[in-house]
């Protein structure tokens, strides 16, 4: 019964993230709002929206170490699963000047996170810093790609550019985004109680299921993303969703989980897993700024890299690590 709640629960998240992106993507046409901000912001926020809820959830309901393996597992996963699988695809290869800046936005948010990490962990006036930096981060992408219409601002367009609710009444439209936004609260619900009671069945600690299944499920709507642009030929919008995504799950999801609720980071967590996204990070970052491609093969060992920290992580490997780097330190 509770695996049956775990799959409705990331059911619920999945179709209610999509549904919330798609229907605001349809009223901000509508209501006139710029292609670039909703593609900044509506799609950015609305696809970290699973991220978010799980993780307030579950600092709120006492299981701190699942909002932060959240947090990180899901940018392992966008990094090497996402971007794998979206180049098994079709190969990935954008130009350097679309991505250059988000990509190395990437890398700063990235050794920000590591940095407050290694302190033991985020408390409020971090979340808000954090809060602060990811609304700068928006205001000056906006204002910068309105002005210079370059490449990245191209490209951020084009993150709005899936298709809507086009031609529903904007009074269904509406309701569907609500209902959107219902099935993800409640689905996050169910994800972080089903998940919490196998984690303690079974003895794994909290934030390896966080880190894991958890991370897995609120990523299915960058997934679905992915596999859905690079069937259709637009590899960019895979590379700006993940970039995007990264981003506002670092700044926005850690940062606004942490004003309801301290997230204290554990041995592993430091030792091994803020590492891992780390490396998985910078692995990227040579294909953002020269515009090499990712080919059918490199993505296929982006999905094995990923599927080896998954496997890592559920063995135990990683605390053993995080041990043995204390042990020496």
């Amino acid at each position: 019964m509770i695996y049956l709640l775990i799959a409705a629960g990331l059911a619920l998240l999945l179709f209610g993230g999509e549904a919330v992106v798609r229907g605001s993507v349809a009223l901000a046409d509508r209501l006139g709002v710029s292609p670039l901000i909703v593609g900044l912001t509506i799609v950015g926020f609305g696809t970290s929206l699973p991220e978010l809820v799980v993780s307030v959830n579950a600092a709120l309901s006492g299981s701190p170490g699942i909002a932060v393996g959240n947090v990180i597992g899901s940018n392992i996963a966008n990094s090497m699963l996402i971007l794998g699988v979206g180049a098994l695809i079709l190969p990935i290869a954008v130009a350097p000047q679309a991505v250059r800046r988000d990509a190395l936005c990437m890398v700063a948010a990235t050794l920000v996170f590591v940095g407050l990490g290694l302190t033991g962990g985020l408390v409020w006036w971090h979340g808000a810093l954090l809060v602060c930096v990811l609304c700068c981060y928006i205001l000056g992408t906006v204002w910068q790609d309105t002005r210079t219409q370059d490449a990245a601002a191209d490209l951020h367009r084009n993150d709005a550019g899936e298709p809507g609710f086009a031609r529903l009444h904007t009074g269904l439209v509406f309701a569907i985004v609500v209902a959107g936004i219902c099935a993800v609260v409640v689905g996050a619900e169910w994800l972080v109680d089903g998940a919490t009671t196998v984690a303690r069945q079974i003895g794994v600690p909290d934030e390896v299921i966080g880190l894991t299944l958890v991370a897995i499920g609120t990523s299915l709507p960058e997934l679905a993303t992915a596999v859905v642009a690079a069937y259709r030929g637009h590899p960019d919008v895979c590379v700006g969703n993940v970039l995007g995504s990264n981003i506002f799950n670092l700044f926005g999801i850690a940062g606004v989980t942490a004003l309801f609720a301290p997230l204290p980071f554990s041995a592993q967590i430091i030792g091994f897993d803020l590492w891992a996204m780390l490396g998985a990070t910078l692995l990227l970052l040579p294909f953002m700024l020269t515009g090499l491609r990712i080919s059918r093969l490199e993505g296929a060992v982006l999905a094995v890299l990923y599927g080896t920290y998954v496997t890592a992580v559920f063995l135990g490997w990683g605390s053993r690590i995080a041990g043995a780097v204390t042990g020496a330190s």
